[in-house]
């Protein structure tokens, strides 16, 4: 039997590509966003605001994978953004647990997209694993009560998995991208210190991790989605500027300066954590890229 697919927040960066992974692999593919969409993925409508969800979204599924949710990075952080941030995914995820109680269906696993924030902003080397104390910052609260509303679905007897997914490279956007604009201008800089750790992960890892949650029935709670090894801001800004020929002259930028640009949003990359992929390499799962280099050179070549 073929299994089923269906994934909220598919046209994001992950979606995307892990939409393209599953089906090379056979998967059936569905999505779920807020309008209806033509073309040969079957596409389905929910209304977040209003709790709804069309019922035949549910019909023949096997897992669901749970990516939806405000960009955290798309705006300045004011007081109604954040509420977006927080509702989009504590809303959403109320709706598909509604959903799945009120509707027949065959769903036995449930992939929920979650986040490093958890652990908050740490300028030490320590290393945090998924047992380590959740932080006390905005968005550490946002993946406490965003993971809290997940956990909901283990009542309806589903096997859930949260991958809390570090700073995604890929070369379609996201951090890379923003990145590697001013270095190809010739005005690149590391930022802050330069001394926060970057937990990162190729985008073709995450997706490959989420594929190997969804195959693997040993596979439950929460996983870091982060490459085994973390590097510094400035290590990160080095080596896409290694790749690019680029020279790198100018100082540090201050996070004073960020600060004043983008208000508190300048934590995210003023700030940093190491996060252990120690529970995510002992599920028997392979990276193919753990050297920050390889994985720059192999996105930045593709452009």
């Amino acid at each position: 039997m073929t299994t089923s697919v269906l994934i909220t927040g598919a046209t994001g960066l992950i979606g995307t590509r892990l939409t393209q992974m599953l089906l090379q692999k056979g998967y059936r593919v569905s999505h779920l966003g807020r309008s209806k969409r033509n073309g040969a993925i079957p596409s389905f409508v929910w209304d977040i605001s209003k709790q709804y969800i069309d019922p035949q979204a549910l019909a023949g599924v096997h897992v669901i994978v749970h990516l939806a949710g405000a960009g955290v990075a798309d705006q300045r952080w004011s007081p109604q953004r954040k509420k977006e941030i927080l509702n989009s995914r504590i809303e959403s995820t109320e709706l598909l647990y509604q959903s799945l109680k009120a509707i027949p269906n065959e769903v036995h696993t449930f992939v929920g997209a979650s986040a490093i924030g958890y652990y908050g902003f740490n300028l030490s080397d320590d290393l945090l694993n998924e047992d380590s104390m959740p932080g006390r910052d905005f968005l550490s609260t946002v993946v406490v009560a965003w993971e809290q509303k997940l956990e909901q679905l283990t009542h309806l007897k589903k096997r859930l998995a949260k991958i809390r997914i570090g700073i995604v490279l890929s070369e379609q956007g996201g951090a890379l991208a923003e990145m590697s604009r001013p270095v190809r201008l010739g005005i690149g800089a590391p930022l802050g210190t330069g001394k926060q750790m970057v937990s990162w992960i190729h985008i073709e890892d995450l997706c490959r991790l989420f594929i190997k949650v969804i195959e693997d029935p040993n596979m439950h709670g929460a996983y870091n989605g982060v490459a085994p090894r973390a590097v510094t801001n400035a290590a990160l800004t080095k080596a896409i500027a290694r790749t690019l020929h680029r020279p790198l002259w100018l100082p540090p930028i201050p996070g004073f300066v960020l600060h004043l640009l983008i208000g508190e949003m300048a934590d995210l990359i003023v700030q940093g954590s190491n996060i252990s992929a120690t529970r995510t390499l002992q599920s028997g799962f392979q990276f193919e890229f753990t050297d920050v280099n390889k994985a720059v050179e192999d996105l930045l070549a593709r452009r």
